[in-house]
């Protein structure tokens, strides 16, 4: 019994997007990964949709346009908040690019010849254009590898797509999987629909087994990947441990001296260890998603490998094993996702005091810092709000944020001190 594969990987960044081009376009002289590479039958291979240049070349080729718009686009942004086109795409939760794979048990292509299995690539290609929906331009490159034990197709496609955007009402163009592969549910209907499109070509060929998709994701490197995020999270909670242990030290010593008659002093080695609080704390808000994102994989590779033919059964210890550091790791992410929201609290509460007590220069520093932390989804509007209320920068903060006008405080007389002697750096 022979069974149809199909299944889809991401391509997250554009260092990604390099490393599977020399991959699929065999430019390494050896593959010690991978010692099913015969590099002396690379000759061999076929490719469907050719590809002369380096992978990330093509991929700008693809998308001059889409770059042309985000570049216009960025000169209306404040300096800060610039970025490259580069930087926009390999932070940017989006792929760049999509790899589809199509391949069979090994025996279906037994006693075939070169042209057989092109006639069974073209038919896949067939499911690319037709099926899902892309067009021959967004195809960077089809090649089907005949130099390892079992052939296959790599197809390597760019989802970029122009869509309207409500907010100004015209069309942007993006990059979106969606757009073609929505989630989880509508990949097994393609799934069905490409081995429906096998089999009515005369090919003899069964049906895929449901939920398997991660089984090409070898146990070891998801090992040797989950390994590496327990060491990160672990030092994570180190650097924020200490970093709070240090500032709570720092404020202390300033509690008694904060305030006199004339002036709001801060030490700076306060002021300093309170930045090293947020710096960590912005790191360890950064990584959470990859966190999850390896919860996630994990989780679906445990699943679908426990609904295996008896063939894996040898798996199911690896299996195990995973799932309950996985579990762990899940555990630690909650931990962090709590301590995180702790320290956000706690720097609320700080730049709120800062407000209220602090001379000009002081406040004007902590208004642009809390407008940092809003752009970047840190401070919700409530946050903001609840920082600014009755200061003398609540009008300002309540208009950049949007909060309605009743929530306003009436106006009241403050006092203003000036500040000869503290140097702030936000």
């Amino acid at each position: 019994m022979n069974y149809a594969i199909f299944r889809s990987e991401p391509v997250m960044t554009l260092n990604d997007l390099q490393g599977i081009g020399s991959h699929n376009k065999r430019e390494k002289k050896a593959y010690k990964s991978n010692p099913n590479i015969r590099i002396e039958l690379s000759k061999n291979n076929i490719e469907i949709v050719p590809l002369t240049e380096k992978y990330v070349k093509g991929f700008y080729n693809l998308t001059k346009e889409y770059r042309k718009q985000h570049d216009e686009e960025q000169k209306t942004e404040r300096s800060e908040r610039r970025k490259t086109f580069n930087q926009m795409l390999n932070k940017s939760r989006n792929v760049v690019a999509d790899e589809l794979l199509f391949t069979a048990t090994h025996k279906f292509f037994d006693n075939m010849e070169k042209e057989d299995i092109k006639e069974w690539a073209n038919t896949c290609m067939e499911f690319v254009y037709q099926d899902l929906g892309y067009k021959k331009n967004q195809i960077l490159h089809a090649v089907v590898h005949l130099d390892e034990d079992t052939p296959h197709l790599h197809c390597v496609v760019v989802p970029l797509v122009k869509k309207l955007d409500k907010r100004t009402n015209t069309e942007r163009y993006t990059i979106s999987k969606k757009q073609y592969i929505r989630d989880k549910i509508h990949l097994s209907e393609l799934q069905d629909k490409c081995h429906q499109r096998l089999t009515e070509k005369g090919y003899d060929l069964e049906r895929g087994i449901k939920g398997s998709n991660t089984k090409h994701q070898k146990t070891k490197e998801f090992k040797k990947t989950t390994r590496y995020y327990e060491n990160k999270v672990e030092t994570i909670n180190k650097r924020i441990d200490n970093a709070m242990n240090d500032f709570e030290e720092k404020m202390k010593t300033t509690k008694n001296t904060i305030i006199d008659k004339e002036y709001v002093k801060v030490r700076k080695d306060t002021f300093d260890s309170m930045n090293n609080v947020i710096k960590e704390t912005k790191n360890a808000i950064e990584f959470q998603p990859k966190i999850q994102q390896l919860y996630n994989e994990v989780d679906n590779y445990a699943k679908s490998h426990q609904k295996l033919e008896k063939e894996n059964q040898n798996l199911q210890k690896e299996i195990k094993s995973l799932t309950t550091r996985n579990e762990k790791l899940a555990e630690e992410n909650k931990h962090l996702k709590d301590y995180v929201s702790a320290i956000l609290e706690t720097i609320k509460k700080f730049f709120r005091e800062l407000l209220q007590i602090g001379n000009n220069r002081t406040k004007e520093a902590t208004t642009s810092e809390i407008k940092e932390y809003y752009d970047n989804q840190d401070f919700s509007m409530d946050d903001v709000k609840d920082i600014s209320k009755g200061t003398t920068k609540e009008d300002e903060l309540f208009d950049y944020t949007g909060v309605p006008s009743y929530f306003k405080t009436s106006k009241k007389s403050y006092d203003e001190v000036e500040k000869d002697d503290l140097e702030i750096n936000l």
